[in-house]
């Protein structure tokens, strides 16, 4: 892809930075492999498109429909009125590489190559949920962060199964919130669109507005601009035979820049810490609190235009958090209560590092106004996602489909137990089984044991008391 500059300011630059990703959108979608076009496939009926919005380090308690009350965020409200908020989702891990990996791959991180300490990316041979439907007729967008594997791996995202990827490829490039470039990918054109290898064309693209410094262009903003664009271009329609599309949006957001910390220790960049600017917070706290309000205006704006092109009805959306919440760049998690009533955040496998946010609409399917505590974790979207395309899961996941769960049935299958390893210079384990928890704050560490119904806060170690209870649990983390 030639190299492109953007000299406006403003929406104008967006717009003009929109007109590309416009361009990229309207190639042909291509597959990961070559298909055969003798191949005969049976007619699916019109499917669902899925749209998963990840933000970073948004804890439990960072919402309002969660139970924040310093701050407000009545779009993310307006969300989970119109379908269920879950208060019993865990993420894949409690840091953010091999968390996001448990999304894409369906495993859980004791099945994981991601680290907390290195950047691993995906393997040739690991399969994503963006591949199979992708494979299977969806077309489908990255933007944002990717954290999975960098340009001339094979866990670039343009190698994962994402026709369109506009965003950052690791976590150095996602913190800064005004970056003079952004990584954009699409397929190249070809004489025979539905029988041709991929041609990788991912490509820095240069944001003029914020060259040498200049703070015109605030990311998060600009990806929630290409996201509407993405939605727009893609709407099922009859041009398209009403190919539905899978989205994912993985917000920069709530991450503090290192390099802003060390010089103001204020890490949290924001254009302006309106609409909180005369409470007497500390900057970084009223700095956190804009934020999360421009993230929920984000989602105001793609619901707003769901309903606009009149496909919200037959749009799933998943709303999420990679992990529990963050406690640098001069923020205390601990200050909005963001863990909710729970201990830690993100880097640790109590319920404060694992137990997000999970927000499920789905007009066509899930009736409104529903709050469930079904417990489920990151791994299951994957086989819930591929379950909502009509469609077969990869092999050897751990997640299970939580669709009748979503669709007011019977779950006849459970997870019987939960399991977490951070893997990094001081590994840890961590499970779940019905109302028992177990951690192992590092190798070689005596289990700690919380009954969750009566100590939320995990706050009271019991393994003393339960010893029948810590060798089930020594058993189920020695054989993962």
């Amino acid at each position: 892809m030639k190299s492109i500059r953007f000299h406006l300011f403003g929406r104008v630059f967006a717009n003009a930075l929109l007109a590309v990703v416009v361009a990229l959108d309207f190639l042909p979608a291509a597959h990961a492999q070559p298909v055969s076009t003798n191949a005969v496939r049976r007619p699916l009926p019109r499917r669902s498109s899925i749209i998963l919005i990840v933000a970073d380090g948004l804890g439990y308690g960072d919402l309002s429909c969660y139970g924040q009350t310093n701050f407000q965020t009545p779009n993310l409200d307006r969300l989970a009125a119109g379908g269920v908020r879950f208060t019993s989702y865990y993420a894949g891990d409690a840091v953010s590489s091999p968390a996001r990996a448990a999304l894409m791959l369906g495993r859980d991180s004791g099945h994981l190559k991601q680290r907390a300490d290195a950047d691993v990316p995906l393997a040739a041979d690991d399969i994503t949920v963006a591949q199979l439907l992708e494979q299977s007729g969806y077309r489908t967008g990255l933007i944002g962060e990717w954290d999975l594997g960098g340009d001339g791996t094979s866990g670039a995202p343009s190698s994962r199964g994402f026709d369109v990827f506009d965003g950052y490829l690791d976590p150095v490039g996602a913190e800064n919130y005004y970056a003079d470039f952004v990584w954009s990918y699409a397929p190249k054109s070809s004489s025979n669109p539905t029988n041709y290898q991929r041609e990788d064309s991912l490509s820095k693209v240069p944001l003029i507005a914020n060259a040498g410094g200049a703070k015109r262009a605030y990311i998060p903003d600009l990806l929630t601009e290409i996201a509407l664009n993405f939605i727009k271009n893609n709407q099922p329609d009859p041009f398209n035979r009403y190919r539905s599309f899978f989205l994912v949006l993985n917000y920069t957001m709530l991450r503090a820049n290192t390099a802003e910390t060390a010089r103001t220790g204020n890490g949290m960049q924001v254009p302006t810490d309106a609409p909180y600017s005369e409470e007497a917070w500390p900057p970084p706290e009223r700095n956190k609190a804009a934020m999360v309000a421009r993230l929920d205006a984000g989602i105001g704006q793609i619901l707003d235009q769901l309903k606009q092109l009149n496909i919200e009805s037959n749009t799933v959306i998943f709303f999420t958090s990679d992990t529990g919440p963050h406690h640098d760049g001069g923020i205390d998690p601990k200050f909005f209560q963001s863990a909710g009533p729970y201990r830690g955040g993100r880097g640790d496998l109590y319920e404060g590092g694992l137990r997000v946010p999970m927000i499920v609409r789905w007009p066509a399917k899930i009736p409104a106004g529903q709050v469930s505590d079904f417990i489920w974790a990151a791994w299951d979207f994957l086989p819930t996602a591929t379950g909502i395309a009509l469609i077969k899961p990869a092999p050897k996941v751990d997640g299970i489909s939580v669709l009748p769960t979503l669709l007011g049935q019977t779950q006849t299958n459970r997870h019987e137990s939960f399991y977490w390893k951070l893997q990094g210079r001081d590994a840890a384990q961590a499970a779940r089984t019905g109302d028992w928890a177990a951690v192992q704050p590092k190798a070689g560490a005596p289990l700690e044991l919380y009954h969750l119904t009566t100590d939320p806060g995990e706050t009271n170690n019991v393994a003393g008391k339960n010893p029948d209870m810590i060798k089930k649990f020594a058993g189920l983390l020695k054989n993962q």
